[in-house]
């Protein structure tokens, strides 16, 4: 290896998980690289909830003020840039970016995220975010007793209706056209109160990502504050699939107690492995990485 650019821990992705992972090690006095490409998948999101101490903030802010943080600690370097490969063993990995760095590690952490795949239905992906959203835990409490609509079709229609239907009353399931679940969920989705519109969507009237209403093909429209929707992602990084990482069926790096994939000495965290995607979540899965990883390279594994 060359020693100029070894470090204990390359991070590859330096938002709130990777930071978190950075700022572990930091203060376990270990040499740490975090390199960051730059695209979170939260950059429309206007303000972040459900976290101790940051509730309300922008994702923005809470990033540059993690940075900050982070980067204080002198063992810790930060680059703006892009992996394009990782090669190498347990020990002994080579890191390399699309700005042509090559730097070497013992360990790696993935902290890459996952990219949203956006439905082809014009003024979705502009509210994504905003007023088009995912987590009634993130955004909800600001929604309550709000015209909302679920975009949702299938065998989790029920139970995802069940849940948001605690933030409010005014609620529509939208199947965009002919719905996939059976009879009984259609019954007990009524029996909640909870009105199921099949109608394909043509178009989200919306003012700067906030919703006004949802057009249909048929030329109606429906007022609407929110709409839910779970959409597929795909992750941002097919790094760690391409090392022989474990990835889940729904598409997340496997990963265990510990945060360590299925290869020996590459760790992830944060959105890349969960479906429960949140600042505060990230963060806790970042800092349990960086302690795991220390843990590691102190007794030579």
């Amino acid at each position: 290896m060359n020693k100029l650019n070894t470090y204990d821990a390359a991070i590859v992705g330096g938002s709130y998980a990777g930071l978190s992972a950075a700022m572990s090690l930091g203060r376990a006095i270990r040499n740490v690289l975090v390199v960051d490409g730059g695209k979170p998948c939260n950059i429309q999101t206007p303000h972040s909830h459900n976290f101790l101490t940051q509730d309300g903030n922008t994702p923005t802010e809470i990033a540059e003020a993690a940075k900050k943080q982070a980067l204080a600690y002198p063992t810790i370097q930060f680059i703006s840039d892009s992996v394009t490969s990782v090669i190498g063993k347990n020990n002994e990995f080579e890191v390399s970016t699309s700005q042509g760095g090559k730097f070497f590690a013992k360990k790696i952490i993935f902290s890459t995220g996952v990219k949203d795949i956006m439905p082809d239905i014009p003024g979705f992906s502009q509210s994504w975010g905003i007023s088009v959203i995912h987590c009634p835990y993130c955004h909800g409490y600001e929604f309550r007793g709000r015209n909302t609509g679920i975009l949702i079709n299938g065998e989790h229609a029920f139970e995802f209706g069940r849940l948001i239907k605690n933030w409010t009353p005014h609620l529509t399931i939208f199947t965009n056209g002919q719905p996939t679940f059976d009879q009984q969920t259609f019954a007990e989705i009524e029996a909640l109160g909870i009105k199921i519109v099949e109608t394909e969507i043509a178009k989200i009237e919306h003012e700067n990502g906030q919703i006004r209403s949802l057009v249909f093909k048929n030329g109606t429209s429906e007022e609407l504050d929110a709409l839910y929707a779970r959409i597929p992602f795909v992750q941002h990084c097919n790094i760690p699939e391409m090392l022989g990482c474990t990835i889940s069926d729904a598409g997340h790096i496997g990963v265990d107690d510990f945060q360590q994939t299925s290869i020996p000495g590459i760790y992830a965290a944060g959105d890349c492995t969960t479906p429960m995607r949140s600042v505060s979540l990230a963060v806790s899965a970042g800092n349990k990485a960086g302690a795991f990883v220390n843990q590691a390279l102190t007794s030579g594994r």
